[in-house]
């Protein structure tokens, strides 16, 4: 959590700094052929289905270091209900679920949503996590959101994240960026 404070910190520090400089055409893309964050460890089980076994796994887990949604970059431009500019990571297993777009995320598969404000500020995060099983209803996601020091907010079978994304054109995946493998 000191991390993610420092963090804010320098983009509060650095963005009148940034301001004067001249904005780049394009944000550079992702390079897909860096590799992605270690796996977490084999001993690091996944977390059972509460939010604060989920947060504490995603710190454990570091994933700020995951890979951000292919075809994105960080502060992407979001819609509501999230943030106006967002970070969407992936663990390396929804990262290959992508892969198959014929088929639902599997099992073990997190997503974290970091939703900012227009000056960079986190308002939340948001996460997706598969749990085989725990809601077969709605592609056995269990939903969470916390406030940016990590205090649960929501978590469980999330009625309005659920009846928002049962509409998405794929098994529960609703971004602005198409769902789609990362590059070879």
């Amino acid at each position: 959590m000191r991390q993610r404070s420092r963090t804010v910190m320098l983009l509060l520090v650095a963005t009148p700094i940034l301001a004067a400089c001249p904005a780049p055409e394009e944000p550079p893309p992702v390079d897909p052929d860096l590799p992605g964050p270690p796996a977490p460890p084999p001993d690091m089980a996944l977390p059972d289905t509460t939010g604060e076994a989920v947060w504490e796994y995603l710190q454990a887990a570091d994933y700020p270091q995951w890979r951000l949604w292919p075809g994105t970059t960080a502060l992407e431009g979001g819609t509501e209900p999230h943030g106006v500019l967002l970070n969407t990571h992936l663990n390396e297993t929804a990262l290959a679920g992508l892969a198959r777009p014929d088929t639902p995320l599997p099992d073990g598969s997190i997503i974290v949503k970091e939703s900012y404000d227009a000056d960079t500020t986190l308002v939340d995060i948001t996460v997706m996590y598969v749990v085989d099983g725990y809601n077969p209803r709605h592609a056995d996601l269990f939903w969470a959101r916390y406030a940016p020091d990590g205090q649960v907010e929501l978590e469980g079978r999330v009625a309005m994240c659920q009846d928002c994304h049962q509409t998405a054109p794929r098994h529960y995946l609703m971004t602005h960026v198409e769902p789609r493998p990362p590059e070879p």
